[in-house]
């Protein structure tokens, strides 16, 4: 239970610097550059998500399933994709149905998006790999 809440803590802080660099990419698209929240958001949730890998292996998980980093990296990214289909979904209806400003419905994705991501990625990725 203790390696969990420490990778736990470790994800979060991984996640929360890579929220940041999602939210300010996010706001600079759409503020200064005029992208849709949508269009805006994929590409900046993208950028997160490469943060998010580089720190959670960094301070959060010890143990790989996986042995080439680069497979690796390509799977977080895929399992990251899932997240951003429940990102984009969370957005769109805060936006859409409840008038949200986009980036109080990036918060709100954003927590449902942690939640999913980090229980696929440690169970996918980063539990040792028991051999049969």
């Amino acid at each position: 239970m203790k390696v969990l809440v420490k990778e736990a803590i470790g994800y979060g802080m991984a996640s929360a610097a890579a929220l940041a660099v999602d939210m300010t990419i996010l706001w600079v698209l759409v503020r200064f550059f005029s992208w849709g929240y949508l269009a805006a958001a994929t590409l900046s949730f993208l950028a997160g998500a490469t943060v998010a890998y580089l720190l959670s292996v960094r301070l959060a998980f010890r143990q790989h399933r996986l042995r080439n980093r680069r497979v690796e990296f390509l799977s977080f990214v895929a399992i990251g994709t899932v997240g951003l289909g429940i990102n984009a979904g969370v957005m769109s209806l805060m936006v859409q149905y409840l008038g949200l400003h986009y980036l109080l419905a990036k918060c709100v994705a954003a927590g449902f998006t942690f939640s999913c991501n980090f229980v696929a990625r440690r169970q996918i990725l980063f539990v040792r790999h028991s051999p049969a």
